[in-house]
């Protein structure tokens, strides 16, 4: 009997943007199953709650079958381990996201020795899209329809008040 291979793709996905959809189906292709955690615990300011950000994703992958999306407080290894995955999946706009990124892999390794980082790089259109761009594009009214999915653009200027 063959081992399941999971994946768990996390962050803080503060809104989730088709950047971050392109590497979920990249990695949806590429193992059995990809869990989308989201952070939680967090040194960030997020515009949604944990719990407004597990329900836009979950919108978002309702209709990928081997895609299951958690909301996840702590430790991520801790996380990764009790998920019984195997993979952490990364992704890469630019080089400057790469020097942050190794640094990351090589700490999570030290902590979970059986781990493996595997680093996703967007379709060209994404690559300059974040969260935190969305959430400033948005704020000064600008038009984000074009960097995330029509169910995260409503959500976003109903919490906007636009």
């Amino acid at each position: 009997m063959s081992k399941n291979r999971i994946a768990v793709y996390p962050g803080t996905f503060d809104p989730i943007t088709l950047g971050h959809e392109d590497i979920v189906r990249r990695a949806a292709n590429l193992f059995d199953e990809v869990i989308v955690a989201v952070a939680g615990s967090t040194n960030k300011l997020t515009l949604f709650s944990l719990e407004e950000r597990v329900s836009l994703a979950q919108s978002v992958f309702k209709k990928a079958e081997n895609v299951k999306v958690v909301g996840f407080s702590g430790l991520l290894m801790q996380f990764v381990q009790e998920q019984g995955a195997q993979m952490v999946i990364r992704g890469l706009r630019a080089a400057s996201d790469f020097e942050y990124e190794f640094q990351l892999a090589g700490m999570n390794r030290k902590l979970f020795p059986k781990l493996e980082t595997l680093f996703l790089t967007p379709a060209e259109q994404y690559m300059f899209v974040s969260s935190s761009l969305v959430r400033e594009v948005a704020t000064l009214g600008g038009d984000v329809h074009q960097f995330v999915s029509p169910t995260v653009e409503a959500a976003i200027l109903q919490k906007l008040g636009k």
